[in-house]
């Protein structure tokens, strides 16, 4: 993210002393990516951000995978995944693996309680907020959220996620990259800025605006931060525990920060025929793109079919979650508000054969997805075993054998 932001006390150089009114030297941390050699920000400690007294081992949630295999397309019911009191569920612990592969695990909770202290150190996040409201609270500041939100998390970030109970539950459907989440680099000047042909600008972007400062209900001392992070053995959990609480930042400035984008925010792009995805997307990661089809204008030309042809990405897996309105492409699958499909490379997929007729003449689609498009074969997690409906591969047919 190359769009410069600057909170609350910072020295007038970088890499310059900076103390308190009474004279106590505050510690400079660079959070960096790529060695030194992207974007980044210092942040202004009032304690010693290296000071841990402990670490432990953290058991995560089931990270085990299962090859899509035979080749499938499949129906993924997320919403049987919520039990029935959320009172207890978090954020972060709370998460079900639905699907993933190396570059990417895409995960779902609906949590009403305050997360742990946590921190990714695998890669960005980027949590699409299908439903509810209320704050990430990080070491940069806090982040709003509400619906229809993208909150990006930069790698390494110590956060935690508040719902706000007036709003009900959140329900989070959570991109979790294994490199970093930024806008698409056809979309960017050489120097960073967003274009003009781009669907949105940095003014739809909204980061911390002020320090967050550890208060009286805090702990002071030998705090817990969750992390995960990854071994020879794999992705793996470890519980730190802090000499002092990290969110003790009195300031920071540069382009490495939290960050939400909301989907109403987002201005579809759109032709005289179908346009395909790649039109429709908001951001990428190594191995991955993210797609946001939205409510929109659909195309003019008087022999125009509005629902996609069918298409074999032969380089590809599509997964598309369904958030709102009614997806024209999936009529009469079974598909709803809450579904994932996986439309695996190697197979063709399309529209379901009631649905191109249906749409024909149709100058609008009232619609909300989610895609995430995956350069590797992604895998099923415990969750996506789970909810697979077991029908949905035989729909365009009308039967099995």
């Amino acid at each position: 993210m190359a769009y410069y932001r600057r909170v609350g006390e910072v020295p007038r150089q970088r890499h310059t002393q900076l103390r308190d009114a009474q004279g106590a030297l505050r510690s400079e941390e660079l959070m960096g990516e790529e060695g030194f050699s992207s974007d980044s920000s210092l942040l202004y400690h009032r304690g010693v951000p290296s000071a841990i007294v402990a670490s432990e081992v953290w058991d995560l949630p089931d990270q085990a995978l299962t090859p899509n295999h035979p080749l499938t397309p499949r129906h993924l019911r997320l919403p049987d995944l919520v039990p029935a009191d959320v009172t207890g569920v978090d954020a972060v612990t709370g998460r079900r693996l639905v699907l993933g592969n190396a570059d990417v695990h895409l995960s779902y909770v609906v949590a009403a309680a305050d997360s742990p202290l946590y921190r990714n150190a695998l890669g960005d996040e980027c949590v699409f907020v299908e439903a509810g409201s209320g704050v990430v609270e990080t070491v940069f500041g806090v982040v709003p959220y509400r619906a229809g939100d993208f909150v990006v998390v930069p790698r390494a970030t110590t956060h935690r996620w508040r719902p706000d109970a007036t709003s009900g539950p959140s329900r989070l459907y959570a991109i979790e990259s294994a490199s970093h989440v930024a806008p698409p680099k056809r979309y960017l000047s050489r120097y960073g800025q967003l274009l003009e042909h781009a669907p949105y600008c940095e003014r739809d972007l909204h980061g911390p605006t002020e320090p967050l400062l550890a208060g009286a209900g805090e702990p002071a001392s030998d705090v817990e931060v969750l992390v995960r992070h990854r071994t020879s053995a794999g992705i793996v959990g470890t519980r730190m525990t802090y000499a002092t609480h990290p969110f003790d930042v009195v300031g920071w400035d540069g382009c490495l920060y939290p960050y939400t984008f909301n989907v109403e925010d987002y201005m579809p792009l759109t032709g005289k025929v179908h346009q395909p995805p790649p039109v429709h997307q908001v951001f990428e990661g190594a191995g991955f793109v993210v797609c946001a089809f939205l409510p929109r204008k659909v195309d003019y030309h008087p022999l125009a079919v509005p629902v996609p042809y069918y298409h074999s990405n032969v380089d590809s897996d599509e997964v598309m979650f369904y958030v709102a309105g009614d997806y024209e492409a999936r009529k009469g699958s079974g598909i709803g508000v809450g579904s994932v499909t996986l439309h695996p490379g190697g197979h063709a997929h399309g529209p379901q054969p009631t649905a191109v007729e249906a749409s024909l003449g149709a100058e609008a689609f009232d619609e909300t997805a989610v895609m995430v498009d995956t350069f590797r074969p992604l895998e099923l997690g415990e969750a996506g075993r789970a909810v697979d409906d077991g029908a949905y591969a035989w729909s365009w047919a009308g039967r099995r054998l």
